[in-house]
């Protein structure tokens, strides 16, 4: 019994040692294969620039460009290595917001309590859409122009205030995942 339990041992200190060197084999074939960071870029690419987006859309919002404009730009820098430019930079991004539209999606049956009965708005929905110009100058065939759109539906019972501090947010923030997601991990 005694010879049974050391052989039993040797065994499983060979398969922890092979199940060890199988794994990490395994990991530096997957980084061989796939990177990690998710990242397309030519490792070239270091700087980038990205100009302020103008606000073209018929119904004008005034901060809109501007929150656009800096969460665009914190959203590579804080999650790339890239760096900011103002002259000659690899990557160049630049664009305009071309609709902001707030229009009725659902509509309620007559409150009693309401003016007249009249028929209210349940749900609202905010769209945006951006279009973007986007060159690389160490790949210039990556480069595009696109149109990004994206909209949150909400309750018609938000005033403009709360519309602004949170459903733009969202909409501005998938809008940039798309654009970066284009540009960054090319999908």
């Amino acid at each position: 019994m005694e010879r049974f339990k050391n052989s039993n041992y040797g065994f499983q200190k060979s398969f922890g040692r092979l199940f060890t060197i199988s794994f990490f084999s395994f990991l530096l074939f997957l980084q061989a294969c796939y990177s990690f960071t998710n990242s397309s870029l030519n490792p070239d690419v270091k700087t980038i620039q990205i100009k302020d987006f103008i606000n073209n859309a018929a119904l004008v919002n005034p901060t809109l460009a501007q929150q656009f404009t800096i969460d665009i730009n914190n959203r590579f820098l804080q999650r790339t290595t890239l760096k900011g430019a103002t002259e000659n930079p690899h990557i160049l991004i630049e664009g305009e917001i071309t609709d902001y539209t707030i229009s009725p999606t659902t509509i309620s049956s007559p409150v009693e309590n309401s003016v007249g009965g009249q028929i209210q708005a349940a749900q609202n929905k905010l769209t945006i859409t951006v279009k973007v110009h986007y060159e690389n100058a160490i790949e210039p065939e990556k480069g595009f122009d696109r149109t990004y759109s994206d909209e949150a539906v909400f309750s018609s019972d938000l005033d403009i205030n709360q519309i602004e501090a949170s459903q733009i947010k969202i909409v501005n923030e998938r809008i940039i995942n798309k654009i970066f997601n284009d540009i960054i991990a090319d999908w």
